[in-house]
């Protein structure tokens, strides 16, 4: 397996240590309590979200690559929460609610969160959604927006596996994406098929209900929902000159350029970029060897 170290964690925090200890030289860390005052930490579960929002319609993601012309992002399908709520509870793994904004479609829950003070500028009118069943998966990436994450969870267990922005060389990125090779199981890794896996170390979490996980700019991750369990993002663009131009060329240029070379090319497009990704990082694990 990989070399991973465990998540530091902390009970508590103030400002001026998670700035100067955590976001500064942009560590991870797990805060145990910062959510010890949202309303959500005692009412998110499957039964509330069926009686507060089981009538909003939301769009489902799948694990499926997005062959031929399809959007990368494309939702595989819609439903009623409270349906979908269902199938969770019966053991779908499949199906995952991905970046539901409550402010635009659910503000019903928006009184269950606070804004933590520590540090981040948290842009407000993004507080994001992630759903998932015993066993969903989500591809390792990083974020197109580079931002600061505050990930808080309620629910069942989620294991999250992270590896900091220099280590990109070696993750078999897909060009025009922002995700590792889908072939690669990062549970169980093929170190012959993908040798230049043997180079990663990183670190490892568990996340607990009420938990709250800070990723910081450009690290990857990959996370297993151990048990039914709700994720919110809290985000803090990056504000620097760099970082901004960075990530407004991934928003604007690097995502369409991908989405109209879909339309254009289909499966063409997207298995050449497949083999860039294996070619490109053998090539630098040659040249490191």
């Amino acid at each position: 397996m990989f070399d991973l170290i465990p998540v530091p964690r902390v009970e508590t925090i103030d400002r001026q240590s998670f700035v100067e200890n955590w976001k500064n030289p942009g560590r991870p860390v797990v805060i145990e309590q910062l959510t010890a005052a949202w309303p959500a930490r005692e009412k998110w579960s499957v039964d509330y979200m069926k009686q507060v929002v089981g009538d909003h319609i939301v769009p489902l993601y799948d694990s499926d690559r997005a062959y031929g012309r399809k959007h990368q992002h494309a939702a595989a399908t819609e439903m009623r929460l409270d349906e979908y709520m269902d199938l969770l509870q019966a053991g779908e793994n499949n199906l995952r609610m991905f970046f539901y904004n409550l402010m635009a479609h659910a503000p019903e829950l928006t009184g269950d969160i606070c804004w933590p003070d520590i540090g981040l500028k948290l842009f407000k009118k993004l507080p994001v959604l992630f759903v998932g069943g015993a066993g969903a998966k989500v591809q390792m990436h990083i974020d197109i927006d580079l931002a600061d994450i505050l990930l808080s969870h309620f629910g069942g267990k989620k294991r999250v596996l992270l590896f900091p922005p220099e280590q990109t060389r070696w993750m078999y990125r897909v060009p025009f994406s922002f995700s590792s090779l889908a072939d690669i199981d990062y549970d169980n890794p093929d170190f012959e098929q993908f040798p230049a896996l043997r180079k990663l170390s990183g670190q490892i979490t568990e996340l607990h209900h009420g938990d709250v996980l800070y990723i910081p700019s450009g690290w990857w991750h990959y996370i297993v929902y151990e048990e039914l369990g709700f994720s919110l993002a809290m985000r803090a663009f990056p504000m620097t000159p760099a970082p901004a131009l960075k990530m407004l060329n991934n928003l604007l240029v690097v995502r369409n350029t991908d989405a109209v070379m879909r339309k254009l090319r289909g499966d063409q497009w997207v298995l050449r970029n497949e083999k860039l990704a294996v070619t490109r990082t053998h090539e630098r694990l040659a040249i490191s060897e």
